[in-house]
């Protein structure tokens, strides 16, 4: 008798494995589109540049635009999934977003691509946002937690991949040949919600919002320590992982001496790493607490930082060095950024759940566009990357030790 006939049906969720494995798919194919949308086209970024005869710093303002939509747009269709129901805004937003993309690819000029950039971001977030909230629909606690980690597996695999598939999409063809393939995976996310994703938060559940209702729960959130605390360690941990991602490139190459080639290789260990990280996490669900997975990831993140920062003092950086602080340290972010998105979501009821995760994601979209800025400050050198993650790693170790105090409080009362 095989393995499979030993297990249950049914999840300790209470829904079918089936529907969890469809689910992850779903949602992961949704949450996926608009993050590896940001960068499959940067490989094309020289061509595009001559193609439309404008500077290349032009072409790099599509991608500051599309991030600026994906901040408003999970803004306001988090909290318009909450009053209509999330298939409506989904299936609307991916829709859209199949047709910008195509309109990119027929671009004429960097100002048409630029405004249809930002109309993709606004599109896109639908998926980003709305995923969030019907995973909260369905689950909470360590249960979330799984699944959420499950999800994270595959949307973490599609920005990282990104860049790569579009190197090998122009090998092919010309830069437009990006945008289609964008539009592809955009009308098969569409195709996949329409037909496999039921609506989560039935009518009777479901929140009729003005401008003030708005305003009064965006204030609910910001004064409910229970969301609010493991919401900065989300956005502080992004900070923390951009800062990295939006430097190493250039330290590598320029500091460290690696190839373009060998780059792409230790950036791929790194997303490896975080990945494993993940994987580790999901292991550690049924025999430790949530509390104690973000401990164990922020103290791993805290090692691995620290390693950089020694290697520099000695005068021993190089090819070798650096990489292996970065491996511990993505392998941290992977075990804790799940816990902390999975209690900032149970924290709140599912009527409000798009909303809280249009508020959750539009500040770390901010904070991802922002922060790492910040760490550059003098030039993008190793010492200020290394400055720069040691300050967000601070910040996320603070917001962690706020976030077991508050959920220690609410223990102790509920036992009380």
């Amino acid at each position: 008798m095989s393995a499979a006939a030993f297990m249950p049906p049914v999840a300790a969720s209470g829904h079918s494995r089936r529907f969890i494995a469809t689910m992850v798919f779903v949602l992961g194919a949704l949450s996926a589109t608009a993050p590896i949308a940001i960068d499959l086209y940067l490989p094309a970024f020289p061509e595009m540049a001559d193609a439309l005869g404008t500077p290349e710093s032009r072409i790099q303002l599509t991608l500051t635009s599309m991030m600026i939509g994906m901040g408003i747009g999970q803004a306001v269709i988090g909290p318009l999934s909450d009053r209509i129901g999330r298939r409506k805004p989904l299936l609307i937003g991916m829709a859209v977003f199949t047709l910008t993309s195509l309109v990119c690819a027929i671009a004429t000029s960097a100002d048409l691509l630029i405004a249809m950039r930002f109309v993709q971001g606004l599109s896109g977030a639908a998926g980003v946002v709305v995923a969030r909230a019907v995973i909260r629909d369905h689950f909470k606690g360590d249960d979330m937690t799984r699944f959420t980690a499950k999800m994270m597996f595959v949307t973490m695999l599609a920005p990282m991949l990104g860049p790569i598939v579009g190197a090998q999409l122009i090998r092919f063809g010309p830069w437009p040949t990006v945008f289609v393939f964008m539009a592809v995976l955009s009308g098969l996310s569409t195709f996949l919600v329409w037909k496999f994703l039921p609506e989560s938060l039935p009518a009777e559940e479901r929140r009729s919002m003005g401008a003030r209702e708005f305003a009064s729960s965006l204030g609910t959130l910001v004064r409910d320590a229970r969301f609010i605390a493991p919401t900065l360690v989300v956005i502080f941990n992004f900070s923390m992982l951009f800062t990295y991602v939006s430097t190493f490139s250039f330290i590598s190459q320029e500091e460290l001496g690696a190839s373009a080639g060998f780059f792409s290789l230790l950036f791929a260990i790194g997303t490896l790493a975080l990945l494993a990280g993940n994987q580790a996490n999901m292991l550690m669900i049924d025999r430790s607490r949530p509390h104690q997975r973000m401990i164990a990831g922020m103290s791993i993140s805290l090692v691995g930082i620290a390693w950089i920062a020694a290697v520099q003092l000695i005068g021993a950086e190089n090819l070798w060095t650096i990489p292996t602080g970065i491996v511990l340290m993505m392998f941290g972010c992977g075990v804790l950024f799940p816990n902390a998105g999975a209690a900032a979501m149970s924290s709140q009821p599912p009527q409000i759940a798009g909303t809280a995760s249009a508020f959750m994601g539009s500040l770390q979209m901010g904070a991802g566009g922002a922060m790492p800025a910040l760490a550059t400050i003098g030039g993008v050198t190793l010492a200020n990357m290394t400055w720069g993650l040691g300050v967000y790693a601070t910040a996320t170790a603070l917001a962690v030790v706020w976030t077991i105090a508050v959920y220690r409080r609410e223990q102790v009362a509920a036992s009380a």
